[in-house]
């Protein structure tokens, strides 16, 4: 399927991997690009030199265009923002604050910016500061989150910017494939499907989490504070959203969480540990190689869409 996106990106397939703190590293990034879509490593809190190592780990594994999540908030944003024009990325994606500073430097190295947003305002500001797209995230996605959903945001932002938009947050087949493109998207991103992937580094305990849960298995915790994340119920949310109505600090509340994401990755500790994923879990019913994960839903979304151009 060629839409604005696959064209603007080199890429096969309008489907981008979200940049997952833990879980999109070098294996799911390269398996991805690889399968035809665009896979993002996931700089979290990462600093550059491991960073560097993953780029390279993915250029073993593939050829074709990925890229990298510069995540704003990270004592590392700026090596790591530096490395992506450095290393000349084709792709860099952004989250968790403003990415200005740095365009004229992803400009200068030919890398193409994209910034994750959760409001029209945000998307023309990004606009304006010379992204080549934008991903509307809606609040369905699992991690952090914002207040409208993708229904809702996806053909306000699509109405008020000129350059594509990526839709994303609650997207695993190829109904919402086709759901997004009739409101404006050109391409989307997909996380929590990810999540399951034969690729994915998840533990297997985690991967059966998402594998097994219903509809309403996943709730947000952090809106207290500002910082609302959505993941699936378990001991550690029930503990946390105990703490947050019992008026506990944001110190008290982080400490909970300390290295949580990755006790749930690597450890699969699904007690203890956060589980990321988005309110689409419930629809993610099988383990999968990237390439099956794309071919069957873009399969789907094209028998739904036929050969309309976005």
């Amino acid at each position: 399927m060629k839409t604005r996106i696959t064209e603007l990106l080199n890429i096969e397939y309008p489907v981008i991997q979200g940049g997952m703190a833990w879980v999109a590293e070098h294996n799911l990034a390269g398996a991805v690009s690889k399968a035809g879509g665009l896979g993002i490593i996931a700089g979290a809190n990462a600093p550059a030199e491991v960073i560097r190592e993953e780029i390279r780990m993915t250029r073993e594994i593939t050829d074709k265009p990925f890229g990298v999540n510069v995540m704003l908030l990270s004592p590392y944003a700026e090596e790591v923002a530096h490395l992506v024009a450095e290393e000349k990325i084709p792709v860099v994606t952004t989250g968790a604050g403003s990415p200005e500073k740095y365009v004229s430097l992803w400009n200068e190295a030919n890398v193409k910016f994209i910034p994750v947003v959760a409001s029209v305002a945000l998307a023309r500001r990004m606009e304006r500061c010379g992204a080549c797209a934008v991903v509307a995230e809606g609040c369905e996605s699992g991690g952090h989150i914002g207040s409208t959903t993708t229904m809702a945001l996806v053909p306000q932002v699509a109405d008020a910017v000129e350059v594509p938009v990526i839709a994303a947050g609650g997207i695993a087949d190829g109904r919402g494939v086709a759901a997004a493109f009739m409101l404006g998207a050109s391409a989307v991103q997909i996380g929590t499907r990810f999540i399951v992937a034969d690729e994915s580094i998840v533990h297997d305990n985690y991967k059966d989490k998402v594998i097994k849960a219903k509809d309403i298995d996943s709730e947000v915790t952090g809106l207290s504070h500002g910082h609302p994340v959505r993941q699936l119920r378990n001991k550690m949310t029930r503990e946390y959203l105990k703490l947050e109505k019992s008026g506990s600090t944001f110190e008290e509340l982080e400490h909970l969480t300390l290295g949580a994401l990755r006790k749930a990755v690597i450890e699969g500790n699904v007690d203890d540990g956060t589980l990321m994923a988005g309110q689409i879990a419930g629809l993610v019913k099988k383990k999968q190689s990237c390439e099956e994960i794309i071919k069957e839903i873009m399969g789907e979304a094209v028998e739904l869409l036929g050969s309309r151009e976005f």
